[in-house]
């Protein structure tokens, strides 16, 4: 096994520490420019003070794992982590059939991500993910395809979330999965992508979504090489097991997936999806001896693990 370092696909406004470690949000502050905006009416002393929740940020951490195959190009997925605002994450998943033409399909995927980290905080996209991906869609240049998701936590705890494809997002609350995103897919193994052809998807069939975060929510967010491999009870079983840490979280997350997509008996949510809804199986008669189609699935797999804490 060998894990790409965090460095190569991290993309931010903020330096990366040195030890590879947690991010967190920094505080942003103002300059000396004076603010023209009306004055506040002061509340009279026998009215109550406003009820004012307090303010969230998300510290993250990640770890990428190549396919085994694709460990000298460090594989085709792309991250970028943002501390702006209450903090920004994405990932993107290169689509690996552009090989067959002679494309490198990680080269979609990380302009796709570089171009969204440096427009986080342009007017236009407003802390909107939506439009977020629609900007950094139109100025990649790169010829291939990606799936993405973008998720933007305002500081008043709102996650805004929106997916082009199957990379996913779990936020966990006391040991439970609350909120999850679903793929979208032609069909089976078929995910919805952006691309560089005018016949792929665009922002406009993106799922969009939003949910209240509280203060010691996890985040569990990365590429179908996590989710195809690892079911969802697992991801809880590492949050809640892994003190040590959002980087560490991830990185038990990311292993765990690889050893799982190793593993030729293993019953994976991949294998049992096959079956169930495409009906791939063994040939009859290896049935007939109790076989049936197992295993994982190779890939590459990014994983980010964000905590909420107060401001």
């Amino acid at each position: 096994m060998a894990a790409t370092a965090v460095s190569q696909y991290y993309l931010s406004f903020h330096s990366i520490p040195e030890d590879g470690g947690t991010w967190r949000r920094r505080r942003r502050r103002t300059g000396s420019s004076v603010c023209c905006t009306p004055p506040v009416p002061s509340i009279p002393s026998s009215s109550p003070p406003p009820v004012v929740g307090p303010e969230l940020s998300l510290s993250f951490g990640a770890h990428v794992i190549p396919h085994p195959k694709k460990v000298e190009k460090g594989g085709e997925d792309a991250f970028f982590i943002s501390s702006y605002n209450g903090g920004v994450v994405a990932v993107a998943d290169g689509v690996s059939g552009w090989a067959e033409q002679n494309v490198n399909p990680a080269l979609f995927s990380r302009e796709l991500m570089s171009k969204a980290s440096s427009l986080v905080e342009d007017e236009e996209v407003s802390y909107n993910p939506r439009t977020l991906i629609q900007k950094a869609h139109a100025a990649t240049s790169s010829v291939g395809s990606a799936t993405v998701i973008i998720a933007m936590l305002e500081k008043n705890g709102t996650l805004k979330i929106a997916s082009v494809g199957d990379c996913g997002l779990r936020v966990i609350r006391k040991g439970q999965v609350v909120f999850s995103t679903s793929p979208e897919e032609h069909y089976f193994d078929c995910p919805y992508q952006l691309s560089s052809e005018a016949v792929g998807q665009t922002y406009l069939d993106a799922t969009v979504s939003s949910v209240e975060l509280v203060k010691g929510d996890t985040l569990v967010i990365g590429s179908d090489g996590l989710f195809d491999n690892v079911f969802d009870h697992e991801i809880v079983s590492a949050v809640g097991t892994t003190s040590d840490g959002v980087t560490n979280t991830a990185k038990v997350l990311a292993n765990l997936a690889h050893t799982h997509s190793l593993d030729l008996s293993y019953e994976s949510p991949y294998s049992l999806e096959a079956r169930a809804r495409q009906g791939f199986d063994v040939p009859w008669w290896k049935k007939m001896l109790g076989m049936k189609l197992t295993g994982g699935k190779l890939d590459d797999i990014t994983v980010i693990v964000g905590h909420a804490e107060s401001s």
